[in-house]
Order: structure tokens, then C-alpha cells, then sequence
């Protein structure tokens, strides 16, 4: 068994990392706060650029246009959302998850990272990382959104990928946060949104015509679900670390109480060992 020094040591640092992860999961509560509400307030306007763009490929036909079509590239750009920082339980890992578990070839990914944790974590097992804009993880604005897309859709327009994706996770509530990876182009409409936004009768005029309509419209759609993305991964990076520190705050207490009852029961049987050895040499005296 180990000593009472031991075990008074060991409580103490269990004591000291308990406060740190109190302050953390507390620091994360009020981050959380804001970013859930700045993810709520940009809600209505992505989800309104959403049905735009149903309403208007619904209405337009076949149109000739390079974001809706194949440009025969076998090369894939995924942006990915992470965070700079752990102490979040699995958020990042499931980030990562979302690239290697699935069903494509190494050698043929391009990565546009956000967040240096799954950056860092998915060069180290042989992904090529072709821009690395971490640092906008700290406080995202949608200057930072364009600027990503901007890349992106210049690669993807010159031939140097095929497909583009976006990878991040999704905050439903602060207890859950979902982990997303979506199709951006070539673009991809639901059909079922598309048959829904088809049975409206009210007409539409594209100005001067569909293909230059959709040529400036796109690219702000893309922009558009990137910082949302933004917006649902800070909240959703929060929430998981708040979750995380509350778990960390509540083992620490149980590692406590447990080393608190082997302390008191250490010394109880020190007390009794000094109390018999006192007997043992009073009875020799006489």
C-alpha cells in the first residue's frame, strides 16, 4: 500500500488538475454562448441561400455551366474544420475520421485545412495539405470564408480538382455535436428540394441570362455554407470541450474521494500500529 506522503501528493495533484479543468469547462461554457448565437442568427440566411439555389436549378433546365458539371479531374479538395486546440474528447478525432474512413484514394485528396489539430493529424498519416488557414479558427468572419472559397473554386476551376467537399461538425445542441462531411461541387441539389421548389408556378427571370446568373451565384453559395460551417464548429468545439472538462471535473472529484478513504485508512492503520506497538512495550516494561 502506499504511504500516507504518497497518497496526500497524489490528492493534491489530482486537486490542482481538478481546478484547471473547472476554469476551462467554465471558459468554454461562455464561449459557447456566443458562438451558439452567432450560429443561430447566420441560420436563416444559409438556409434561404439553400432555397435559392433549389428554386433556380429547378426552374433553369440543363444549364451549361462549369460548377454544375464535371471538369474530369480525379483529384478531390476537402476543406476541413477542426480545432487549434484539444481537450475537446473526440471532436477532432472525428473530424479525422470523416477523410480516412472513407473511400478514397490518398493520393488523390488535397486538403484546405481550418483548424491545426486535424491538419496536423492527417498530414502526420500522409495527406497532402495544400493551404493551411488555422490561424482563422480564432475568430472566423466571412472575409475568412471568402478568402477560403476563393482558393478552392480557383483550383477547381483551372483542373486541379475534380470535386470539392467540406468537412465539419455540425451543432445540434450543446450536448450534441455531429460530426458532417457535404458535396459542394460539382453542385448537387436534393432532389427532393428540387421537386418541392419545381411545383411553385411563380415564374422566374434570370438577368442577362441563367448562365451568368448562376456564374454569381454559386460561389456566394459556397461561401455561404462554408462560414456557417465556421460558425457551427466554433459552437460545436465549445460545447464538446465544455462536455469534455465536465467529465475530466467529475472524474477527478471520484479520484479524490477514493484516495481521500485510502489516506484515512492509512492512518487509521498507523495510529493502531503506533497504539499496539505502545501496549507491546508497556507489557515488556512490567
Amino acid at each position: 500500500m502506499a504511504s500516507m506522503r504518497d497518497i496526500k501528493r497524489r490528492k493534491q495533484s489530482v486537486s490542482n488538475t481538478q481546478q484547471i479543468t473547472k476554469a476551462m469547462k467554465l471558459v468554454s461554457t461562455v464561449k459557447l454562448q456566443k458562438a451558439r448565437t452567432k450560429a443561430e442568427q447566420t441560420t436563416p440566411y444559409f438556409d434561404a441561400m439553400y432555397s435559392t439555389i433549389c428554386s433556380m436549378l429547378a426552374k433553369a433546365g440543363t444549364v451549361n455551366n462549369k460548377y454544375l458539371k464535371d471538369n474530369g479531374s480525379e483529384k478531390k479538395g476537402f476543406i476541413v474544420i477542426s480545432s487549434n486546440r484539444g481537450l475537446a474528447g473526440g471532436y477532432n478525432s472525428n473530424i479525422v475520421k470523416m477523410i480516412t474512413g472513407g473511400d478514397y484514394k490518398k493520393e488523390d485528396v488535397k486538403l484546405y485545412v481550418v483548424g491545426h489539430k486535424g491538419g496536423d493529424s492527417l498530414a502526420h498519416k500522409g495527406y497532402e495539405v495544400v493551404k493551411d488557414y488555422s490561424p482563422v479558427m480564432e475568430a472566423p468572419i466571412y472575409a475568412d470564408a471568402i478568402q477560403i472559397c476563393n482558393d478552392v473554386l480557383n483550383a477547381y476551376a483551372e483542373g486541379e480538382i475534380g470535386e470539392i467537399y467540406l468537412v465539419y461538425t455540425h451543432f445540434k445542441n450543446t450536448v450534441s455535436q455531429i460530426p458532417k462531411l457535404m458535396k459542394l461541387l460539382p453542385a448537387e441539389i436534393d432532389e427532393d428540394d428540387v421537386a418541392n421548389a419545381s411545383q411553385s408556378t411563380a415564374l422566374m427571370n434570370f438577368e442577362p441570362n441563367e448562365e451568368e446568373a448562376l456564374e454569381l451565384i454559386i460561389p456566394k453559395y459556397v461561401t455561404s455554407l462554408v462560414y456557417g460551417a465556421l460558425m457551427e464548429a466554433v459552437a460545436s468545439e465549445n460545447g464538446a470541450r465544455m462536455q469534455a472538462m465536465d467529465s475530466a471535473t467529475n472524474n477527478a472529484e471520484e479520484i479524490i474521494s477514493d484516495l481521500s478513504l485510502k489516506y484515512n485508512r492509512a492512518r487509521q492503520g498507523s495510529i493502531t500500529q503506533e497504539l499496539t506497538e505502545i501496549i507491546a512495550g508497556a507489557e515488556a516494561l512490567n
